[in-house]
């Protein structure tokens, strides 16, 4: 949600990056993994997809959702398939941050924003999304809402009280209460606020902020029956925590290696961004091969086809730590390329297919992207969507591709392959600071019959790789 839980994920980061060494061999990587399977039934359409974030606020002059609706066309020529709008709910006035406040305050779970236009505007809008083939998610605040949220006086007791008796926010946030989630009816009414947006308005499931600040049982409670009114629902946890993913999500927040990406950033001196303090973040010193040991720590630790959502950048991020060019430097593009080929479903934020070089404001208006012309940023996105679609080796969960590590003599050089029903991917990057050579240790990967899915050439290995450079070959 805020900046202070993105540091969460830092510190899985660090402790899996610490496995790193020269990864496994190739054929250790197709080991089963002890874990049981996740009981979610995904939606056959999620399985290649891309979701989109649309910070609505900030998304045209206007911030309205009619001229949003505008920009629907090039979102699909764009490729992306689900559109996760943040918090189109009311915003609460007691204790607001700055002068349009936080999204993630919430003052009526079953009302639209009037800054965005009206509920029968949002609606026409839900249809014409499904009428292009994409799906919609929104935002949804479960943990805590607006101080001045109809619940607070029509149903005090379902809130956390101090010592005092107060209702209580929780870190930083002053501008929330937080839900007594030990209360059955609070419960009740929770769900029945989110069942109103699949009913009523038609959307296909939710983000969940802060999910695991509310107890597992409530989603496991949760799940069957918001599926009983939404046969294909979809679900996004921001949380990386596996138990979550057994019952309740299709999805989580893959937080740990977004720090993975920027500790390699900053291990080559890319990552520049500066906090309140003024300082650059220091990482602990990180190389391209603490990848795969990040992704076979997950694969044990999570049920069994399951998906993380990879990204390299996002509303939190945005705001509160840096653009992707920030963080990542002229790695940014490399990293995006890992964000579509690794294990789960790649993000796109609004304004990161504009290669958008700035932060947003999160309690103020602020200027829109610039949409048209589309740039080379579209043209890279787009055949990335491409990619993603037409390679089911890619597919998220256990209809992808397992991913076999292809160790190289570089620490910096990450290189791998996934291959499902005739379909393979060979990727390599380098995520260092100099030019390595690339000299396989173990298998070297055939790339015979497949070509340069960028540049349509016959495939080839090269001799080396410069800082940044990546390679993917298709079959």
């Amino acid at each position: 949600m805020r900046k202070i839980l993105c540091a969460l994920g830092l510190i899985g980061a660090i402790l899996f990056s610490a496995c790193g060494g020269k990864g496994k061999s190739d054929k250790s990587a197709s080991v089963e993994r002890d874990s049981t399977f996740t009981n979610v039934k995904h939606p056959e359409w999620s399985r290649n997809a891309v979701i989109y974030e649309v910070n609505l606020r900030q998304y045209t002059d206007s911030g309205t959702v009619t001229a949003f609706a505008r920009e629907l066309p090039r979102l699909k020529e764009l490729g992306v398939d689900i559109l996760w709008m943040m918090p189109i709910h009311p915003i609460s006035k007691d204790g607001r941050k700055g002068t349009l406040g936080s999204y993630y305050a919430v003052a009526d779970y079953k009302a639209f924003n009037p800054e965005f236009g009206t509920i029968d505007q949002f609606k026409e809008v839900v249809k014409q999304i499904h009428d292009n083939g994409m799906k919609v998610i929104l935002d949804w605040v479960p943990n805590h809402s607006g101080r001045d949220n109809k619940w607070v006086t029509e149903h005090p007791d379902w809130y956390e009280k101090d010592s005092l008796g107060n209702m209580k926010g929780v870190y930083d946030w002053t501008d929330v209460y937080v839900f007594d989630y030990s209360n059955k009816e609070m419960r009740k009414g929770m769900i029945d606020a989110m069942k109103f947006w699949l009913t009523d308005v038609g959307v296909d499931g939710f983000r969940c902020d802060v999910a695991m600040e509310v107890p597992t049982d409530f989603w496991e409670e949760a799940r069957p029956q918001l599926q009983a009114v939404k046969e294909d629902l979809f679900m996004l946890a921001e949380a990386s925590v596996p138990e979550l993913q057994k019952d309740g999500f299709d999805m989580g927040y893959n937080w740990p290696m977004k720090d993975l990406f920027s500790a390699i950033a900053a291990t080559s001196g890319q990552y520049s961004f500066k906090g309140s303090d003024g300082k650059v973040r220091e990482f602990p010193t990180t190389h391209a091969n603490a990848i795969d040991s990040l992704v076979n720590r997950q694969a044990a630790d999570y049920p069994k086809d399951t998906y993380l959502m990879n990204m390299v950048t996002n509303h939190d991020l945005n705001s509160w730590e840096g653009t992707e060019f920030d963080r990542l430097g002229n790695l940014s593009d490399a990293f995006a390329v890992l964000s579509y080929t690794l294990p789960g479903m790649p993000l796109i934020y609004t304004g990161q297919e504009t290669g958008m070089n700035r932060a947003f404001e999160f309690f103020e208006k602020d200027k829109a992207p610039t949409w048209e012309p589309r740039n080379a940023y579209f043209t890279f996105y787009q055949n990335l969507n491409r990619l993603k679609h037409t390679q089911h080796a890619l597919a998220a969960g256990l209809e992808g591709g397992e991913m076999v590590n292809l160790p190289t003599t570089s620490n910096d050089i990450i290189a791998f392959s996934r291959e499902k029903d005739g379909s393979k991917v060979v990727v390599l990057a380098n995520l260092g600071k100099e030019e390595c050579d690339v000299k396989f240790t173990g298998t070297t990967p055939d790339v015979n019959g497949m070509k340069n899915f960028f540049t349509e050439e016959a495939a080839k290995l090269p001799a080396t790789l410069t800082p940044g450079q990546y390679l993917v070959f298709v079959k």
